[in-house]
């Protein structure tokens, strides 16, 4: 399988927002946004254990929907700031859908959807 029949992502993110790029046909086609995640974070909690929890909580449910915007992953290039994307490829190893993907990670500032669409093609081309 060439890498251009490789079915291939690329998620810009931080710890609140993320960008989803995949092909518009999963495996072949032009680089397009697939869709955008939020995670609104916390909420104002006075109970520290409890605002730890929630904060777990929505992550991985931030995750998970970042996940679901991109079925059968072989490799995806994860970018963006913090260390969001480190916990990114750990939750992605660990779920057996994802576990064989190769995923490769770089530090970005945020940038545009039509950047962003750039980036990934010529990352992966």
């Amino acid at each position: 399988m060439t890498d251009k029949n490789k079915k291939s992502f690329g998620v810009w993110m931080d710890s609140h927002n993320a960008t989803i790029v995949g092909k518009e046909n999963v495996d072949n086609g032009e680089f397009i946004i697939l869709g955008h995640a939020k995670n609104p974070g916390p909420d104002n909690n006075s109970n520290e254990k409890t605002s730890n929890n929630q904060e777990i909580t929505l992550t991985h449910k931030f995750f998970k929907e970042i996940a679901s915007k991109m079925p059968n992953i072989d490799q995806i290039h994860i970018t963006g700031t913090g260390q969001s994307q480190e916990q990114f490829i750990k939750f992605l190893s660990e779920t057996p859908q994802y576990k064989n993907a190769v995923s490769s990670e770089s530090t970005s500032n945020k940038m545009s959807d039509e950047n962003l669409v750039a980036y990934i093609t010529k990352y992966f081309n």
